[in-house]
């Protein structure tokens, strides 16, 4: 951040207590702290925890899992439940947090979940234009389709290995747009 978001001043760096160098304006008087994005992202599971959905997106090569911005007004589980229906047109049934990372190349901070769905692997509806595939993978197979070196391939593993050791404890979604 290079100027003033509500004056247009350049901004310097000057101390801030606790909190080391950080954009201010000496204009109106106010420091500046630097804005990023929020997204999330998940690992979609079927009924029987057994099978994970990757999408294709925007013709890009592999898979990825289902992510999405957090919008103004919206809290991330809002987005996440959201997201889910937009891209993929199922109903999340529960959800559990995983784990946050800034990802530097989109100055976005990721919120990465685990949710999963009562609805039959055959109600899929990928969103046309937003999604090229959406597919149901086993674990196995989901990691050797998953981007490779990827934040998604990352996220995946990690869910993965705790599915598999029972440490995943899901919340219920509720009914409605006020999840």
């Amino acid at each position: 951040m290079e100027h003033c978001v509500s004056c247009g001043t350049e901004l310097v760096l000057r101390e801030c207590p606790g909190e080391g160098q950080v954009p201010y304006c000496e204009c109106c008087g106010e420091f500046r702290f630097p804005g990023f994005s929020v997204a999330m992202s998940t690992a979609v599971v079927n009924r029987d925890r057994n099978k994970v959905l990757l999408l294709r997106q925007y013709g890009r090569p592999g898979y990825v899992l289902l992510a999405g911005y957090v919008m103004k007004g919206e809290n991330v589980e809002q987005t996440l439940v959201r997201e889910v229906q937009e891209e993929a047109g199922l109903e999340l049934s529960g959800w559990s947090f995983m784990r946050s990372e800034y990802f530097a190349p989109t100055n976005t901070l990721m919120m990465n979940f685990v949710s999963w769905t009562e609805e039959g692997e055959e109600v899929l509806r990928a969103a046309p234009g937003e999604v090229d595939e959406a597919q149901w993978f086993s674990f196995e197979e989901a990691l050797q389709a998953i981007r490779p070196n990827s934040l998604a391939e990352s996220f995946l593993k990690r869910i993965i290995q705790r599915l598999q050791e029972g440490k995943v404890e899901f919340r219920n979604c509720l009914v409605g747009a006020d999840r």
